[in-house]
Order: structure tokens, then C-alpha cells, then sequence
């Protein structure tokens, strides 16, 4: 079994890495950014609450985002292990998921300049049905903006523009501190490995990195 978590600032990464990690290692992902649009789009009450949130590029309150993590995590594929992709991302997540006795065997931070993150991130390209991850320049999709295993179109999410995706990474450096601290913490104390990541490698020179580390 192999519990893994992913931290890192919004278009570091992550989410390219969490599919080739899930798909190597045969484990769930569960990405709350996904978890967070699907209900968005669902049009419902609990769903527009969210929308607010990320339209402005803030974080969603623990309140709506805990109860949502705990559920996903007591689904039964999870027994084998699982992959969290964008949780937690306050130190008050963190403990939270230790006091739901939630175990991590080791956590992944990756980081890359904002600068790096801002000129990425314009390129990138969705696939929404399936949540797939191209980049016009450096993960290009085999055909212009379509997705390569179903051949829909691919899109651009509103969160993923420039004005917003700066405002989130203030955000996130805002509450990120005391998260990383807490988790250096946590493996000095020997209850987790921790290792950080460039992101500014190619994302075959990461994949590797993160294949030798996780063995």
C-alpha cells in the first residue's frame, strides 16, 4: 500500500504527475480540483457556494472541503492506497486529516517559480470528461486541441488565466508556509518522507525523479 499526497502552487504540475504516478503505481487519484469543478458544474447550491470561491481565485473554505475529502477517502479502492492531488492545503487541513486518521506514507512538494508557473500555465489545455492535461508546448495533445485518447475538444478553464492564476498563487504562498513546515515536521518525527521537487525539469526528467524516489 502507498499513501501519497501532492503540494505544490496551482500550475506547478502536479496534475500531470498525479496521472502518471496513479496510473504506475495502480492507485486511486483523487484530485480535489476535480472534485471542486465537477460540483460547480453540477449547477447545484453546494456548487455555486464553490464558484464563488474560485472565480475570485480563493481558496474554498475547510468547511466545504474536508467533509468532500473524508467521502472520497473511505471509497473501496482506496484500501489499496491512494494519490491526493490538491489537499491539504492549509496547515488546519493537514491535521485534520491526521485527526480523521487519514495516513500518508510520503508527500510530494513541487515548486517552480511564479514566473515559470504564469508562463505555463497559458498554454494548458483540458480535457473536461476525463480531466487529461496537455500543454500546447510542452505536452501537446497528437491533434490541435483535441484530446488524444477520445478526440473531443480540449479547452482552457476560466482558472487557468492569467489574472486568476496569479491570484492564486498569492494564495497559496500566503497559507503554504506553515503546511510545509507542519510536514517537515512529520518527517523528521519519522511519520512520513518528504521530498521536494524542480518543477522547471521536463516532465519526463520529473517522472523519473518521482519513480526513483518512490521506488
Amino acid at each position: 500500500m502507498v499513501r501519497i499526497v501532492l503540494l505544490g502552487p496551482p500550475g506547478v504540475g502536479k496534475g500531470t504527475q498525479a496521472q502518471f504516478i496513479a496510473d504506475r503505481y495502480n492507485i486511486p487519484q483523487i484530485s480535489i480540483g476535480n472534485i471542486l469543478r465537477d460540483a460547480v458544474h453540477s449547477g447545484s447550491k453546494f456548487g455555486k457556494k464553490i464558484k464563488n470561491f474560485m472565480d475570485t481565485g480563493k481558496l474554498v473554505t475547510d468547511e466545504l472541503v474536508i467533509p468532500l475529502i473524508q467521502k472520497f477517502i473511505k471509497h473501496k479502492d482506496c484500501r489499496r492506497g491512494f494519490l491526493i492531488d490538491g489537499f491539504p492545503r492549509t496547515f488546519f487541513q493537514a491535521i485534520s486529516m491526521k485527526q480523521s486518521n487519514i495516513i500518508v506514507d510520503y508527500v510530494l512538494e513541487f515548486k517552480a517559480p511564479d514566473s515559470f508557473i504564469i508562463s505555463r500555465t497559458a498554454g494548458r489545455l483540458i480535457h473536461p470528461s476525463s480531466g487529461r492535461i496537455y500543454h500546447t508546448r510542452f505536452n501537446p495533445p497528437k491533434q490541435r486541441n483535441k484530446d488524444d485518447v477520445t478526440g473531443e475538444p480540449l479547452i482552457i478553464r476560466n482558472d487557468d488565466k492569467e489574472l486568476t492564476i496569479r491570484k492564486r498563487l498569492e494564495t497559496y504562498h500566503q497559507t503554504a508556509k506553515l503546511l510545509i513546515d507542519y510536514y517537515h515536521q512529520e518527517a523528521s518525527n519519522g511519520y512520513v518522507k518528504f521530498f521536494t521537487i524542480n518543477s522547471t525539469k521536463s516532465i519526463e526528467e520529473v517522472s523519473t525523479e518521482v519513480t526513483s524516489l518512490l521506488g
